[in-house]
């Protein structure tokens, strides 16, 4: 025999030892699992969400049923589509894990998976879905587990209970959200159609794309045929079939609720005290601020009020006393957008930035009568660079005016005039006192709302406002139980003083002048629309970019945010405008009715003049315009007026 076939002959026994020995490790495994601690899947996923008043909410909490109790029709069309050798492997479908290599490197892009229901499963019991190694090998192991302690039955029964139909867990609540039926009532048109939404939820739920979910629909029915569970004559039937689609709960029909749900998932994820799956929770209890009432407001002072179908919304009602987040939108409606603008979006806040800028002008001694002059300007910077905003519909006095007056106007050549003496970081700085996330840019242009923040963020920041100069943090859970009733989770109620609660009630006091009838001069304040049906007192704010729109505003008892626009950026009318300051006007005159005026008390140290309410000298005999302005004692105004103007370097007027 040759060095070289001898050679070949030991590669060939370490070679099947290696292979031997691989088997067994594998099998090992499998053994291993089956001894172990058995694990709790019938109510893998399970969670239930309550109320601020405690009360169950009928349409966001799990609905687990038995494999018996839903469709065959479901059963059959999820095998065919998702695993056909889900009843021969043992949780790993290798030769379909070579083949999807094969076409995604032969590609070059991830173009199919090769997950069997058993994995799916075993992704599902996670609360979160980062993409680490660790995490892999925890799946696999969990995968191994579920394969050799439960029959196929009770793994399909599971995954069922807890796969994605389009942000509705479970095949029961999605029967009864888009069909409002039981899961076990579902024809083969309807099992098809719910069938072929996990695949990619955003794209095939009938309530977005009717076409693409009847043509994943097709697929799916093309996949039973192929594994005779159905016939040719089934499959076109199915597909002939008209549907009818809900995209609400039967027992609950707003249609903005699941964003809520939404929400309170993403917060409990954040929590460190909750476990990182199901699995060591046995299901979860979950309390939180939601106030049904004030998210009915919500709906339908929006549905009252935005008349471009078209246009997206968000909108967030919290208590500013303890940032207790009671109502939620996250879009127009769920059923046709799961994105939640609410928290995940970031767009440009526009002159709802002023606040924040007004604020820190009081802090460096500024007063609700400090003057600029409103009028075109160029400021020049160096290197010749040059800044030239504009007034949002091209008014301008051609004369000084208060800050009060420009917030009501919401002047830009007052803003950046101020930003600009006070320094660009200062901004900067303040909206990190306000707990503000992005990372913003000390440019001129930071003073109109150039950075992008979120809608979570910019309430968050106004309930400072609204709180008296105390921070909080905006919370939905209150308290996360386990099934047992084990505590696993209670929201502790804080505040961080942040502000000044004497200037913080000089500003709310200035923010009143946006729909007050006493800053009508050569512009009217941003909000006098609304002034007349206002029966509470409360500091307001909007803002209007190209294509977005917002409004804030506050009182002691609640702060209301809105946003509304395009998801792709495209240009907003001031219609769009003018039915968002209605929206925010129902939504607090309907919370707040039959409720008392509850503003602010007067801080020993602050006192109170009549002044004119643009030019912020104090009030002459006779002046039917006179309006307080409010002042820390010692700063208030007398009859000489001083301006800042000409102690702000390199600006030039046109």
């Amino acid at each position: 025999m040759t060095r070289r076939k001898k050679k070949l002959k030991k590669l060939g026994k370490i070679s099947i030892l290696l292979i031997g020995i691989g088997f067994l490790f594998y099998f090992g495994l499998y053994i291993y699992a089956k001894y172990a601690t058995k694990l709790v899947i019938d109510s893998a996923n399970e969670f239930y969400i309550y109320d601020t008043h405690n009360n169950l909410v009928e349409g966001l909490s799990d609905t687990w049923v038995s494999l018996e109790e839903i469709s065959p029709f479901v059963i059959d069309a999820t095998i065919a589509i998702e695993d056909k050798k889900f009843y021969k492997h043992s949780g790993f479908d290798y030769l379909r894990i070579l083949k999807s290599l094969y076409i995604n490197i032969k590609n070059k892009k991830n173009l199919q998976g090769a997950s069997t229901i058993s994995q799916q499963l075993s992704k599902n019991l996670f609360l979160t879905f980062d993409k680490t190694w660790e995490r892999k090998i925890k799946e696999a192991w969990l995968t191994i587990q579920l394969e050799s302690q439960y029959s196929k039955d009770e793994i399909l029964e599971a995954y069922l209970n807890t796969i994605n139909y389009g942000g509705i867990y479970g095949i029961e609540n999605a029967s009864k959200y888009y069909f409002h039926k039981n899961a076990k009532d579902l024809t083969l048109a309807e099992a098809t159609i719910l069938v072929g939404i996990p695949k990619s939820p955003s794209h095939y739920s009938p309530l977005v794309n009717e076409e693409k979910a009847k043509e994943r629909q097709q697929i799916v029915l093309e996949s039973m045929v192929k594994e005779k569970m159905i016939t040719e004559e089934d499959k076109i039937s199915a597909q002939e079939c008209e549907l009818t689609y809900y995209g609400t709960m039967a027992e609950n029909e707003l249609k903005t609720l699941m964003y809520y749900q939404d929400a309170v998932m993403s917060e409990l994820k954040s929590i460190e005290e909750i476990p990182t799956t199901f699995l060591e929770t046995g299901g979860l209890k979950i309390y939180t601020y939601l106030d049904l009432n004030a998210q009915t407001i919500l709906e339908k002072a929006m549905d009252d009020n935005i008349r471009n179908e078209n246009i997206q919304l968000a909108s967030i009602m919290m208590d500013p006393n303890n940032g207790h987040i009671i109502a939620l939108t996250g879009g127009r409606n769920y059923s046709v957008s799961q994105f939640n603008r609410a928290i995940n979006a970031k767009r440009q806040v526009g002159s709802t930035m002023k606040p924040f800028l007004y604020y820190a002008a009081l802090e460096n001694g500024f007063t609700e009568s400090t003057t600029f002059t409103s009028e075109k300007t160029t400021f020049v910077f160096s290197e010749n660079k040059t800044y030239s905003p504009a007034n949002y519909n091209n008014k301008y006095g051609e004369k000084a005016i208060s800050m009060a007056a420009a917030l009501a106007y919401s002047d830009n050549i007052y803003a950046v005039k101020t930003h600009l003496f006070l320094g660009e970081k200062t901004l900067v700085d303040m909206a990190n006192r306000l707990g503000i996330s992005s990372e913003l840019q000390a440019v001129p242009s930071l003073a109109l709302g150039s950075g992008e923040i979120s809608l979570y963020d910019m309430v968050q920041a106004y309930a400072t406002f609204a709180n008296l100069g105390f921070r909080v943090e905006g919370k939905l859970i209150s308290k996360v139980e386990d099934m047992d009733g084990n505590i696993l989770y209670e929201n502790k109620d804080s505040k961080e003083p942040t502000l000044n609660s004497s200037l913080t009630f000089i500003l709310n006091e200035a923010m009143t002048s946006t729909y007050n009838y006493n800053f009508i001069d050569y512009n009217y304040p941003s909000c006098y629309d609304i002034t007349s049906s206002l029966t509470h007192k409360y500091a307001i704010k909007t803002g209007t970019t190209d294509s977005d729109h917002l409004i804030f505003g506050y009182n002691a008892d609640i702060v209301i945010g809105i946003w509304s626009g395009y998801d792709d950026s495209s240009p907003s009318t001031l219609d769009n405008g003018t039915d968002l300051r209605r929206m925010w006007r129902d939504m607090a005159e309907n919370y707040l009715k039959g409720k008392d005026n509850n503003w602010y008390s007067i801080p020993e140290n602050v006192v109170g003049t009549l002044v004119n309410p643009i030019t912020g000298k104090m009030a002459t005999k006779g002046d039917k315009k006179a309006t307080m302005f409010y002042y820390i004692k010692g700063t208030e105004p007398s009859y000489k007026q001083d301006s800042l103007e000409d102690l702000i370097p390199t600006i030039k007027s046109e």
